[in-house]
């Protein structure tokens, strides 16, 4: 709660001031004051000039910082039995506010306190006392019985301004009673609304923990496109999109991170890897790869395997493969498994790469740790045939076809490369028996030349 120790003082002197039209009539008045009761002199609405010039003078004093001179001056003044009501109330008003000046709220509490418990005190300084009361009370931290007051001044405040209602809220929020602050916010904004005022901004944010607290998520979802509306934040945004999150509406989750992401709002590492994976989610992976490669050259977004892998996956399911594999190389260098260096021979068997496909490949199996073992296999069978190292590639397929799943996959290969094999093997007799022919014709053309 912000507050300005210099108003207490300047609401002094506008008490002083209108103490000083009631000091004229009891100065002439002073001569039949003698003979009157003192009961009823306590009652009397006047303030004396003896009283007024030690009242001017404390405020002299204070006026100068002498504060303990002041109040010195008004704690000797401070008589019961010798001063009026009114002037008892006048008193005690300028001690508590010197009390608060000098940071003594326990004793500004207490001056006020006994301030409201004068008995003829009038209605509009009780109202401002009580209220003054709460708020240093809530200061105090002594949040039961700043509720407490506060609600009595409600009962004596007929049209409140907006402003009493959220620091209700705020008593509430230290209590951990975040049920109970939603209706004082809500009122203060009803209030601000019917005055011609806007609803401030870190009412709506009260509003938004309050109904957070309550896991209403349509509630925060709506009150931070309000903020954004007219407060338009980074962290109005990440809310948003956290509210998405929580109300299962991941379609809608990209809309609030690309909009912050378009107004240049993203700045950590950590929220362009989410941007590049909402992008992914949306079925954009050319998006996420062009994002995802910008910021990692940049040196925001860390090199590690992760987001080498998140790159690569963003390349190949752009059907770009040959972009993913620099990405791969780098990840299967970090990687302890060989589940990134599998990928790195799918994307150069892609790439029709096949040497290369068999060095990934192979590293993959003595790395170890693979999810399908049997789809390296294979990989790197497609990739050995391709080379031409056919016994090398059927042992590839055989491994494979330990798996279940494989076994039909293998097989058809290995029928591939035996055929491959026998086509091959007739190619090459058939050559022999042709330059054996060949050969023949020649020895027989030699034989009738000579003859």
């Amino acid at each position: 709660m912000n507050t300005d120790r210099g108003i207490s003082l300047k609401l002094c002197m506008l008490l002083l001031a209108g103490m000083l039209a009631c000091t004229n009539a009891a100065a002439q008045g002073s001569g039949q004051a003698d003979k009157q009761d003192k009961t009823k002199t306590k009652r009397a609405q006047a303030v004396s000039k003896e009283v007024y010039e030690r009242i001017t003078k404390a405020q002299e004093l204070g006026e100068a910082e002498d504060y303990q001179g002041a109040l010195k001056l008004l704690n000797k003044l401070y008589d019961p039995d010798e001063l009026t009501e009114y002037e008892q109330a006048n008193v005690l008003n300028y001690i508590g506010f010197l009390h608060y000046n000098t940071e003594n709220t326990t004793a500004a509490i207490t001056t006020f306190q006994k301030l409201l418990a004068v008995p003829s005190l009038e209605p509009q300084m009780e109202k401002q006392t009580t209220l003054t009361v709460a708020q240093l009370l809530m200061m105090e931290e002594r949040y039961e019985e700043s509720l407490a007051t506060l609600d009595k001044w409600f009962v004596l405040e007929t049209n409140p301004g907006p402003d009493p209602f959220i620091l209700k809220a705020q008593i509430h929020y230290n209590l951990d009673q975040y049920q109970s602050m939603i209706q004082p916010i809500e009122n203060a904004m009803q209030v601000a609304k019917d005055r011609g005022k806007p609803a401030k901004e870190n009412w709506w944010e009260l509003l938004n923990f309050a109904y957070f607290q309550q896991e209403n998520y349509g509630k925060v979802r709506d009150i931070q496109k309000i903020l954004l509306q007219a407060w338009p934040k980074k962290r109005y945004w990440k809310a948003l999109a956290g509210a998405y999150t929580e109300l299962g509406q991941d379609d809608k989750l990209i809309y609030a991170y690309d909009a912050a992401f378009t107004q240049g709002m993203l700045e950590k590492g950590t929220e362009f890897v989410t941007m590049s994976q909402l992008f992914l989610q949306a079925e954009v992976p050319y998006k996420a790869a062009i994002l995802l490669e910008e910021k990692m050259s940049a040196g925001i977004v860390e090199k590690n395997e992760k987001h080498y892998r998140l790159l690569s996956q963003s390349w190949m399911l752009a059907m770009e493969d040959a972009k993913a594999i620099p990405a791969l190389k780098e990840a299967a260098r970090l990687a302890d498994n060989g589940e990134v260096d599998a990928r790195l021979a799918n994307s150069y068997l892609n790439v029709g790469d096949y040497p290369n496909c068999v060095k990934s490949a192979r590293t993959a199996v003595r790395k170890g740790e693979l999810k399908s073992p049997d789809n390296v296999q294979i990989s790197l069978g497609m990739c050995l045939y391709n080379v031409q190292k056919y016994a090398d590639s059927k042992t590839a397929f055989r491994k494979a076809a330990k798996v279940p799943r494989s076994q039909r996959t293998s097989r058809q290969w290995i029928r591939v490369i035996d055929a491959e094999v026998e086509r091959n093997r007739q190619i090459q007799l058939a050559e022999e028996a042709a330059r054996k022919k060949r050969k023949e014709l020649e020895e027989r053309k030699a034989q009738n030349a000579r003859a």
